[in-house]
């Protein structure tokens, strides 16, 4: 594909990015895409390996030879229709998918990898200019009705192809504007929320209804601040009466807590109660709680990217001082990867951390401490890992100042009372029970419900979630009318 020479002549390039003394003064994107010619050569240098491990990398399992071989031609129409034939929202995927294609590509074994996430970002970026993302309506109407519960990536992607099939899709969104995590989890800096928008629009234009401000099923047991403003709610009941069939495809919301003493203080926070309040400032929302980062200590509990999202944050906050704590030892950088088609552990650093914050590897929090009620510092010790077990290191503890601590140790399940209300079987992690193949596949204990995305395999990638939204809506289509065109 692309140049038959091309990896031994072009080294990768990677897209520009503002300065992180100035982007961090603002909200807005700071990664540009690649120009034309940049990505000509990055195309360029896809090796017609023979067995593109890339698209088994891939969950939604793009076709990624392909377009970086029209990329390299620089037919970037046929490029965006190969592209979209198998991912729903690559401007998505290209802003802030950790690319697990990349680690799979074959070169990256001796050289870095293809830049196709870039590539990606590159040809969606070039669709929207050149007017080519166009609503696709369905040309017949099939009469069936699907509810849709849930506007993240995993709810949109099923809504678009159930529509695409001919189906008339409602989703419900609790929330007052429609996007789920995307909305109200991913920092604006890293991807701004008009490039929802404007998905949105093409699904209303392809037939698709949206329900805001709308919870399904019992009252959310959220934390105090993660996101719920409905004013509305509708029951499993009516979704039956109402709808031929459902498609449960919300986020996993319930954050892992710190149960240590201390833990009731003010300033101790999930990072689901401080990411969304800066996103609705950023929206213009003048009623956002004033939890900020400003002049603050601030301890980020959790190594991820949840944590990394806190640590922008705050940087743009003007934090006195940020730290972020990862349970785990810090693992070895790695030139290249030698564990495909295991995911590599490896130290990453991200944007934000570039941005500023001390990083520390192998703690863990024992205790918060404070003075009326609010905390002012917290107690941690070393850890370190004997015989497969985690252990303190004796004489380890130390103490560091904390105006703000934040969790973001991941994610256990969907909402429970959301499964209750429905009364379905869950597996052992809480999530949605429902197979993936077969001709029960993404169907739950349910007749007519089916899950999809965080709320059927737990905590996961946004790429992931389109492609069980993908393939939610074709098993759907497929209980509907008895068979499906639908790709999956």
């Amino acid at each position: 594909m692309g140049k038959v020479t091309g990896f031994l002549e072009f080294a990768r390039v990677e897209e520009t990015a503002e300065a992180k003394d100035s982007r961090v003064s603002h909200y807005r994107e700071f990664v540009g895409h690649l120009s034309d010619a940049e990505a000509k050569v990055q195309g360029a240098r896809c090796m017609d390996c023979g067995i593109p491990f890339c698209q088994s990398g891939c969950p939604v399992n793009n076709i990624i030879p392909d377009f970086n071989d029209l990329v390299f031609r620089q037919d970037w129409r046929a490029a965006i229709e190969t592209l979209h034939s198998t991912n729903n929202f690559p401007e998505f995927t290209g802003r802030i998918c950790p690319a697990p294609c990349e680690e799979a590509c074959t070169l990256r074994i001796n050289d870095e990898a293809v830049g196709i996430k870039s590539i990606e970002h590159a040809i969606i970026d070039k669709a929207w200019q050149e007017g080519w993302v166009q609503p696709q309506p369905a040309a017949v109407r099939t009469g069936k009705r699907v509810a849709v519960v849930g506007s993240g990536p995993a709810g949109l992607a099923a809504a678009q192809q159930l529509a695409r099939a001919g189906h008339d899709v409602v989703v419900f969104e609790k929330n007052d504007r429609v996007g789920g995590l995307l909305r109200y989890g991913i920092p604006d800096f890293k991807m701004e929320k008009g490039l929802i928008d404007r998905r949105v629009d093409q699904l209303r234009a392809e037939g698709v209804e949206f329900r805001t401000r709308t919870r399904v099923g019992m009252a959310a047991e959220l934390p105090k601040g993660v996101g719920d403003r409905s004013t509305a709610v509708v029951t499993p009941a009516e979704l039956d009466a109402q709808f031929d069939a459902v498609v449960l495809a919300g986020g996993a919301e319930l954050p892992r807590d710190l149960p240590v003493p201390g833990r009731d203080l003010d300033g101790v926070h999930f990072a689901m109660d401080f990411l969304p309040l800066q996103n609705r400032r950023v929206a213009g929302d003048d009623d956002v709680p004033a939890l900020n980062a400003k002049g603050k200590h601030v301890v980020v509990i959790g190594g991820g990217d949840t944590g990394s999202d806190c640590v922008g944050t705050s940087n743009r906050h003007g934090a006195a001082s940020v730290t972020q704590f990862e349970l785990l030892p810090m693992p070895a950088d790695l030139d290249h990867n030698p564990v495909w088609p295991y995911w590599p552990v490896r130290l990453r650093t991200s944007s934000s951390h570039e941005e500023g914050v001390n990083r520390d590897f192998a703690v863990g929090t024992k205790r918060f401490n404070g003075s009326n009620g609010h905390v002012t510092s917290l107690t941690a010790a070393r850890l370190e890992w004997v015989n497969g077990k985690m252990t303190e290191v004796a004489g380890s503890e130390f103490e560091l100042p904390a105006d703000l601590v934040l969790f973001a140790m991941g994610f256990v399940s969907p909402v429970q009372t959301v499964l209750e209300s429905f009364a379905l079987a869950r597996d052992s992690r809480g999530n949605a029970l429902a197979p993936t193949e077969g001709s029960a596949a993404y169907r739950t204990s349910s007749a007519k419900v089916f899950a999809a995305g965080d709320m059927r395999r737990g905590q996961s990638l946004v790429v992931w979630a389109i492609r069980e939204g993908r393939q939610a809506a074709r098993a759907v289509d497929e209980f509907l009318m008895g068979s499906s065109v639908l790709p999956r």
